[in-house]
C-alpha cells in the first residue's frame, strides 16, 4: 500500500530570490510541493487500474466448465434422487413381504398347533380304542375259553367248575348228562332232556359233563 502522508518534512526545499526594501536581493527558501502530488497521482491511478482489472475479470459461473460441471451436478443429483425413489420403493415391497412372511408364519404356527392338538387326540382315540379292542379281545377270549359245546368234558380239567347255561333255546332232542370222573359214563350223577328253553347246570370238579345236541353252553 502507498503511503500518501507526506508531512513538511517530506517536502524538497528550493531558493527564489526575492528584492529586500534596501534594494539588495535576499534568497528565500521555499518548500516543493510537487512530490505530494505526485504520488497523490500516482495513487489515484493504482485505485483506478485495479478497479478496472477487478471489472474486467470474467464471472466463473459463465464458463464452460462451471457450466459442464454445474450440469453433472444435476446429473448425479437426478440419478441419486431416482436411485433413493427406486430404494425406498423395494424397501416398501420388502416390508410388505416380510409383514406377509411373518403373519404366514404366525399362520404356519397356529396350524402346527392345531395339527399336533389332532394327532394328539388321534392317538389317545387310537389307544382307547386299542384298550377297548384288548378288553373285547379278552372278553371274547374268556367267552371262547368258558364256552362249550356237544361232546365230554372234564371238569377242572377241560373245563372251569361252575355254572353253564345254553347261548339259545335248546330244541327237543337235546340231552345232557353229569357223570362221575372215570366212570365213563356209568355213574350219573344227573341228566336230562329239556325238550326246550335255555337249560343251565352247576358243575364240580371231579366231575364230566356230556352235551349232545344241545348247541354252546356259557359259563355264567
Amino acid at each position: 500500500m502507498l503511503n500518501s502522508d507526506i508531512g513538511p518534512a517530506d517536502m524538497p526545499e528550493s531558493e527564489t530570490v526575492v528584492e529586500t526594501e534596501s534594494g539588495q536581493p535576499a534568497h528565500v527558501t521555499k518548500r516543493s510541493r510537487k512530490k505530494p502530488i505526485l504520488l497523490a497521482s500516482a495513487a489515484i491511478v493504482l485505485f483506478a487500474g485495479g478497479i478496472a482489472f477487478g471489472t474486467v475479470l470474467p464471472d466463473p459461473k459463465t464458463s464452460e466448465a462451471y457450466a459442464s460441471l454445474a450440469d453433472e451436478k444435476s446429473t448425479v443429483e437426478i440419478e441419486r434422487d431416482a436411485a433413493l425413489s427406486s430404494y425406498a420403493t423395494l424397501k416398501g415391497k420388502f416390508d410388505t413381504l416380510e409383514r406377509g412372511m411373518a403373519s404366514r408364519e404366525s399362520k404356519v404356527a397356529a396350524r402346527e398347533a392345531e395339527v399336533g392338538k389332532a394327532d394328539a387326540a388321534v392317538k389317545s382315540a387310537e389307544a382307547a380304542v386299542k384298550v377297548r379292542e384288548e378288553a373285547v379281545t379278552g372278553a371274547e377270549k374268556t367267552k371262547a375259553a368258558n364256552t362249550i359245546g356237544d361232546g365230554t368234558w372234564t371238569v377242572g380239567t377241560d373245563i372251569e367248575p361252575g355254572t353253564y347255561r345254553t347261548a339259545a333255546d335248546v330244541g327237543s332232542s337235546c340231552y345232557w348228562g353229569i357223570y362221575a370222573t372215570g366212570s365213563n359214563g356209568s355213574n350219573i350223577i344227573d341228566n336230562d332232556l329239556p325238550g326246550g328253553g335255555r337249560p343251565s347246570v352247576a358243575l364240580s370238579a371231579g366231575q364230566d359233563f356230556k352235551s349232545t345236541r344241545c348247541g354252546k353252553w356259557e359259563k355264567q
